[in-house]
């Protein structure tokens, strides 16, 4: 074996810019390539939508029809939501969905006991509804203060590699048991799901051509398809006759009752359910929702826009493209919209791993999907067709998409020093609390029934339940806390936490590329100057 060489024994020198992403923000891929790109991202979101309201409705008494309209008012927003974040807020290519960390607050609010005297399952659907309403607005009318002010563009300028390791790795990793735990609860159609999803982009696509086409850009939507088709051969077959409902509610192909309740054509209007309605307790317990959820805390925001950054661009998502003011028109507009479970609408987890996976961070791409949206929130017959694709094979693709936004996270460690005890610490106890602390709270409440917090409010018992269930706030806390107050008055420790790297893109003028990438269109910029 020849002997090495020195110049082969140095480390790999960080970049701002990945190799492999073929078309960027501003280098929208040929039509017919970014139709079927959008198509893809609109699946993705689509089985979130699902999932969120698969959970929340039935628990609120609603039936087949109730959770086709929730299903069409979610694509509705977040096909507005996606448009305007993608014109007027941070311009990457993100698009914008339902929320898993509402789901804890919203059942909490659900299961309240004054909705238990209400007998007719209907009638309880519509007080539940306006009830979340109001939470949602309220907590929408905070964010949107506190973007107005641009509190969050202070926090982000003090944010440094270091502390945005554990923020956005747990954003992904903290939600695995929406993703194998799913896929185990039909495995002979989630597994497959799964295996040709890695065979697809990881292997054909180089075997067969580098860059397939079908395989490495479309795989996604190859391996729904296919693996669809099987699902519907084993119902049509009767495999499930027999078997339990559990069974055959994840695995039938016609088991979701979307297509049935689906209406042709229906707009979601503003409160459509009837005025909201507000609870003082509701109203903080989404308010510490919206403090835990993913967007607020960098966990999906700074934690998936900047992975998506990451990917599409290769550095820093800087504090400036934080605009206030369209922060304050998408929350508002959100706010307005019953029955949605978006919230506050953040984007969604799996797109940044869906942005590695086909190499493609276009915003044409992201448009034409936010059009997707509308267009099957309106014609519900149509987007219920899809929607009926079985749960477990969304789920097999969160377990490759979660993994993909996982890796944005640890990718920003390039940029830290390795070989110091302050960095190994402040890493390992935050993404080992991240995990720890979460799996009590989860633990404790599957055997008592509540959390570990039970005093005589209960709203203070969910606000501090919800916060401390969300591994990637937990991480968030510790890490942003630790790496601001743990020896950072030292000398070295500014260049150890990689804070040196993205000084650059902390104001709009010293990086050339900010006009490029994050300038509003339609000369907007000279109204609301970035600084």
């Amino acid at each position: 074996m020849a002997p090495v060489k020195a110049e082969e024994l140095v480390a790999f020198v960080p970049k701002e810019q990945y190799d492999g992403v073929d078309y960027c923000i501003t280098s929208p891929p040929p039509w017919l390539t970014a139709v079927l790109l959008a198509f893809q991202h609109y699946l993705v979101m689509l089985g979130t939508t699902v999932i969120v309201a698969t959970i929340l409705v039935p628990l609120m008494g609603g039936g087949h029809v109730e959770k086709a309209i929730v299903v069409q008012t979610i694509l509705f927003l977040a096909g507005i939501n996606t448009l305007l974040q993608v014109h007027l807020g941070t311009r990457l290519p993100a698009v914008m969905g339902a929320s898993y960390a509402y789901i804890y607050p919203a059942v909490a609010i659900i299961l309240s006991p004054r909705f238990a005297i209400v007998v007719d399952p209907f009638e309880r659907f519509v007080y539940t509804m306006r009830s979340l309403q109001g939470a949602l607005i309220i907590a929408g009318v905070v964010q949107a203060i506190i973007g107005f002010f641009g509190i969050w563009r202070i926090f982000i300028r003090f944010l440094s590699p270091l502390a945005a390791v554990p923020f956005v790795t747990l954003s992904a990793l903290g939600l695995f048991y929406f993703a194998f735990p799913a896929v185990a609860k039909c495995i002979e159609v989630g597994l497959p799901a799964l295996i040709l999803l890695l065979l697809f982009t990881e292997y054909a696509a180089h075997f067969f051509a580098r860059g397939s086409f079908l395989f490495g850009r479309c795989a996604v939507l190859v391996t729904v398809l296919v693996v669809w088709i099987y699902a519907e051969i084993l119902t049509a077959a009767g495999a499930y006759n027999e078997r339990s409902l559990v069974t055959q509610f994840s695995c039938r192909a016609d088991r979701s009752g979307l297509i049935h309740g689906a209406p042709w054509v229906r707009f979601p209007y503003p409160f459509q359910w009837g005025y909201p309605i507000f609870f003082a307790d509701d109203c903080f317990v989404m308010i510490a929702a919206s403090f835990s959820d993913e967007e607020f805390w960098s966990i999906s925001v700074y934690g998936h826009v900047d992975g998506g950054d990451e990917i599409c661009r290769g550095n820093v998502l800087p504090a400036f493209s934080f605009r206030s003011w369209s922060w304050l028109a998408e929350r508002t507009l959100t706010a307005l919209q019953p029955g949605q479970f978006q919230g506050i609408s953040t984007i969604l987890d799996g797109m940044c791993g869906l942005l590695a996976l086909t190499r493609v961070g276009s915003r044409r791409v992201i448009k034409i999907s936010a059009l997707f949206m509308i267009f099957f929130s309106l014609f519900g017959k149509f987007g219920a067709i899809i929607a009926s694709i079985p749960l477990p094979i969304f789920s097999a693709l969160y377990c490759v998409l979660f993994a993909y936004s996982a890796a944005a996270g640890l990718c920003f460690l390039q940029y830290c020093n390795l070989n110091t005890l302050r960095t190994k610490f402040i890493l390992s106890i935050s993404l080992f609390l991240g995990l720890s602390i979460p799996q009590y709270f989860r633990e404790y409440e599957v055997f008592y029934v509540f959390g570990p917090v039970h005093t005589h409010s209960p709203a203070f018992n969910v606000i501090v339940n919800v916060i401390f269930s969300s591994p990637a706030t937990v991480a968030a806390i510790l890490a942003y806390l630790l790496d601001c107050t743990h020896t950072y008055w030292d000398g070295p420790v500014w260049k150890d936490r990689g804070f040196h790297w993205w000084e650059k893109f902390k104001s709009y003028r010293h990086d050339p590329r900010s006009e490029e990438f994050y300038s509003l269109p339609y000369g907007l910029s000279k109204y609301f100057p970035s600084f």
